[in-house]
């Protein structure tokens, strides 16, 4: 049983990688199975995924991990051209807020290295959860994997939107303290 505390977020290390991995196929297997079929999910995580290779999808990535204690449980990986790659909360923790706090990250970072929009490819268990942090679907896809054919979401989240919510609400503020000093 998870505990009720807050996982901390930090960058993502090479020694992160075993875990990650265990992890993902762990959530894939749990989670995601109640959407693909077992052909499909053996297909997209299988048992035999190079570590060396896993590992090196996060070079020059802005990456992070979710650990609560000792123990990843959760992680993301976005290209610097804003492709969000991977994100995968551990079946145990799920419905916590850990993917979101994750998302936020990024959304962070991308507003910081200027990129205007990122995009993802959403599985059908997680386009719901991206449609709720602004994503829009582009479009529905069938993509191959190791000879299976999976549906997934081509997404997208502008940047733009959010830049100019920021400044409607840095306006609002303008508005409220004016009104304030007015008042008194």
């Amino acid at each position: 049983m998870p505990s009720a505390t807050t996982p901390k977020l930090r960058p993502f290390r090479a020694e992160d990688a075993e875990a990650c991995l265990a992890l993902f196929r762990d959530c894939v297997h749990r989670v995601n199975s109640r959407d693909y079929t077992r052909a499909q999910i053996d297909a997209w995580a299988p048992r035999t995924i190079d570590l060396e290779a896993w590992r090196c999808r996060f070079d020059d990535r802005l990456a992070y991990v979710a650990v609560e204690g000792d123990r990843i449980v959760g992680f993301t990986d976005m290209t610097r051209a804003g492709h969000l790659d991977r994100l995968f909360v551990s079946a145990d923790h799920q419905g916590r807020g850990i993917a979101r706090r994750l998302v936020e990250r990024l959304l962070s970072d991308a507003a910081d290295h200027s990129i205007d929009e990122i995009t993802t490819e959403a599985s059908i268990t997680a386009r719901p959860f991206f449609e709720r942090m602004g994503f829009s679907v582009v479009r529905e896809q069938t993509v191959e994997c190791h000879g299976v054919q999976l549906t997934n979401y081509r997404m997208r989240r502008s940047m733009q939107a959010d830049a100019k919510d920021l400044a409607t609400e840095s306006a609002r503020k303008v508005i409220r303290v004016a009104s304030a000093r007015r008042k008194s």
